[in-house]
């Protein structure tokens, strides 16, 4: 119910916002609120980067996204099939994300060309792995998308991000088949809040090839892992 109120205070205020032709805040103050209600207590750690950012960060839920768009007015690359998803693909729009689908090849260049054209206006992060993982191992990076870094436009940088929800990752993560509305009720029934740490390590200039990219990425949020 909480969730639903703050949708429906946001959307006119959103919508005023578009009417008079302004760069609006509700999108990104609504997907905070949403992280604050489902009991995260986000904890920023680094420097938040700048507009001409790529954000590579390891996923454990869609409470990730929450967390991102909140603190770093991310936009996200998504799977496609969220896209037509009742509610969900509407709301994704409404922050500016960019689908791809996986698995297409033939469509990789109109894909990388749509994540160039949004790097500058406002971060841009992409979940490397791919999937959503345990929280404790890191999973390969896929870096078919980070060309858009090959050659980089001028100023971008690179900026890895470890998330990690504390004693409560292992209640928290997205793993294996679970259905994505038995995942969302889960977390949505979990009393109590969590530490949610955002660390954000020291962005670098992207060169060497995508390739690199990701392993230098996932190598520094490898470094940030909390100590056992």
């Amino acid at each position: 119910m909480a969730l639903l109120l703050t949708l429906l205070a946001a959307l006119p205020l959103h919508a005023a916002w578009r009417l008079l032709r302004l760069p609006s805040p509700w999108p990104r103050r609504f997907l905070a609120t949403c992280g604050w209600i489902v009991g995260a207590r986000a904890r920023l750690v680094g420097a938040l980067p700048p507009a001409n950012t790529l954000i590579l960060a390891n996923h454990l839920s869609w409470i990730d996204i929450l967390l991102l768009a909140g603190s770093a007015n991310a936009v996200f690359v998504a799977k496609g099939e969220l896209a037509g998803v009742p509610l969900v693909g509407w709301l994704c729009r409404l922050n500016d994300t960019i689908f791809v689908a996986r698995g297409d090849r033939m469509a990789i260049d109109t894909q990388v060309a749509q994540v160039r054209a949004a790097l500058g206006a406002r971060p841009v992060a992409i979940f490397p792995e791919g999937t959503t993982g345990d929280g404790v191992t890191l999973l390969p990076f896929k870096s078919s998308l980070l060309a858009a870094a090959d050659p980089a436009p001028p100023g971008l940088v690179i900026q890895p991000v470890r998330i990690d929800y504390g004693d409560a990752t292992a209640d928290l993560a997205w793993v294996g088949d679970e259905p994505g509305t038995r995942h969302a009720l889960r977390v949505l029934r979990r009393r109590g809040s969590f530490p949610a740490t955002l660390a954000f390590a020291a962005p670098f200039a992207p060169g060497g090839g995508r390739k690199a990219i990701a392993a230098e990425a996932r190598a520094r949020i490898e470094a940030l892992a909390p100590s056992p």
